[in-house]
């Protein structure tokens, strides 16, 4: 069972994120953590206890440190967990600095379940292959684990008919627009057809990046409208 620390300084989204967790039977939330003070202490607690964190989800922007910070700070502890950066941080500057501070998978939200558990996928056969042995055989065994990680792509996580490009202006939209929008409103806005948008919609609304607001008419069918969720 890999133990795993959420460091989200969003309530709703850290509880999502345990939500998301409880489906993948391979790993165990030990914690929750919303700030970056907060997240360094509960993993030197937990090493202490002689229950040692294996991987933390990290958000990058915390309200009293940058996940950055707190990543090159976990890369010192002996043990010290993996890391997947879970965040809406774009820069790639950014994302250059997060490689270089140990941070071994980068996670764009807003995602759906899809494309955490492919990402948690490449993630276990990267520790099958690294971390339960001291020693690697040979450069097969490094080049095989680093193999995995790259493999994490959001194409093999799509279901077929989805693009990820697609998913993410729809997404994109909707969180630009600030409230509820139809799926005509959205293929307008992304360059889709309705049908398409609905698809989308209707996939990104199954996985819980999105939720359903049905209204109710005097005649006709009801009219759903979508928004991300909080």
């Amino acid at each position: 069972m890999i133990r795993v620390l959420i460091v989200e300084d969003e309530h709703l989204i850290a509880d999502a994120h345990r939500e998301y967790m409880s489906r993948l039977p391979e790993f165990a939330v030990v914690g929750v953590a919303h700030t970056g003070t907060d997240a360094l202490r509960a993993v030197r607690a937990a090493a202490a206890a002689g229950n040692p964190v294996d991987l933390v989800l990290l958000d990058i922007g915390l309200p009293d440190m940058s996940g950055l910070d707190v990543a090159a700070t976990l890369s010192g502890y002996r043990p010290g967990p993996d890391i997947i950066a879970v965040t809406s941080v774009r820069d790639l500057t950014v994302v250059r600095t997060a490689v270089s501070r140990g941070i071994v998978l980068y996670l764009l939200k807003p995602f759906t379940f899809a494309a955490l558990r492919d990402k948690l996928d490449a993630y276990l056969a990267y520790r099958n292959a690294l971390h339960d042995a001291t020693t690697a055989t040979g450069q097969h065994e490094i080049d095989r684990a680093m193999a995995a990680l790259r493999s994490s792509d959001a194409r093999a996580a799509s279901p077929k008919g989805i693009a990820p490009a697609t998913a993410e202006r729809v997404a994109a939209f909707l969180r630009e627009a600030g409230a509820p929008r139809t799926a005509a409103e959205v293929g307008a806005a992304v360059g889709v057809s309705r049908v398409t948008a609905w698809r989308y919609l209707e996939r990104l609304a199954d996985d819980g990046v999105l939720a359903r607001h049905t209204e109710y008419g005097r005649a006709g069918r009801p009219q759903v409208r979508y928004e991300l969720r909080a």
